[in-house]
């Protein structure tokens, strides 16, 4: 249980309010480093709301959301940091240290760019009329404009940019090669099939080398075939490339099977939290996706031949 061990991000007391309405009421849970973590509920039940505050498109209305890119997230280290107004880098007089960042207190391109969180979003956005290529060499775009100096080493043909330009096309030319889709990469991303757009834009959201990657229905439209495709490319980014995962996802079959931790939230309240065979025999889990109050689960369960 390395969400316990060894968190990568902790969440605490997260709510989100939008005027009268409470999408998200004091939500706590944390990803373990090196996990595969699905975020779960019924339909509204607030879970793309949770990614729009971990990405920084929404600010919450109060919580705490630390995340450790240098080691397990220390309560102590946290303490210090939320008494310290308007920082959110504990570590900064250490400079190969990425540290310890308050996700709550920073805009969502530092959220990338500092503290290494990509994500992909329900409906495909790629750029259509990029190749498969430009998609993934786009998604390295600050690093190549360091490296260009903000444009002038660029426009001079530096020995340093020509040498990060080789890296970023290499590491994109990888990544195509991972999932399959070398022999297209000068096709514009907008011509290929659906199941294959959804692997590119997981690509493209790890050619940014991030520490978490959140993905939201990352299975939503595919195939049998295409979701167990999904399902390896899932679990090789784990285990071979030191990413922990955030998804939410309706599929339950791949939420069981690839998911190392669990949490269910319903109406913006956590239910469940843990294992996916503690959840799957929750009774709460069960009332939740049935419709139906606890005391009633048994009854609906043989009604439906669980």
């Amino acid at each position: 249980m390395r969400w316990l061990s060894d968190p990568l991000l902790i969440v605490e007391g997260l709510t989100m309010r939008f005027g009268g309405l409470i999408a998200v009421r004091d939500l706590s849970f944390s990803v373990g480093r090196g996990d595969i973590t699905a975020l779960i509920g019924p339909n509204g039940a607030g879970k793309t709301t949770v990614f729009n505050c971990i990405t920084g498109f929404y600010k919450p209305t109060s919580g705490l959301m630390a995340l450790s890119t240098d080691g397990a997230v220390d309560a102590d280290a946290v303490a210090a940091l939320t008494a310290s107004s308007g920082r959110y880098l504990l570590r900064e007089d250490t400079p190969d240290a990425d540290g310890l960042f308050l996700l709550e207190r920073m805009p969502d391109f530092e959220i990338t760019q500092k503290a290494h969180v990509a994500r992909t979003f329900q409906n495909i956005r790629l750029f259509p009329g990029m190749t498969v290529l430009e998609n993934l060499i786009v998604a390295q775009h600050n690093p190549l404009m360091r490296a260009s100096g903000w444009s002038l080493r660029g426009l001079i043909g530096a020995a340093s940019y020509r040498e990060a330009e080789q890296a970023a096309v290499a590491r994109a030319t990888s990544w195509l090669d991972r999932i399959g889709l070398l022999s297209r990469a000068d096709d514009a991303a907008g011509a290929l099939p659906y199941g294959d757009q959804r692997r590119l834009e997981i690509a493209r959201a790890m050619c940014t080398n991030p520490v978490l990657l959140c993905l939201d229905e990352p299975a939503a439209g595919l195939n049998p075939r295409e979701t167990a495709a999904l399902n390896g490319l899932l679990r090789s980014i784990r285990d071979e490339h030191a990413t922990s995962i955030l998804l939410i996802e309706h599929d339950m079959s791949v939420v069981m099977e690839i998911s190392d931790h669990v949490i269910v939230i319903e109406y913006g309240l956590k239910i469940s939290d843990g294992t996916p065979d503690s959840v799957r025999n929750d009774p709460k889990v069960i009332a939740a996706y049935l419709g139906v109050e606890d005391n009633e689960v048994r009854r609906a369960e043989a009604e439906v031949g669980l």
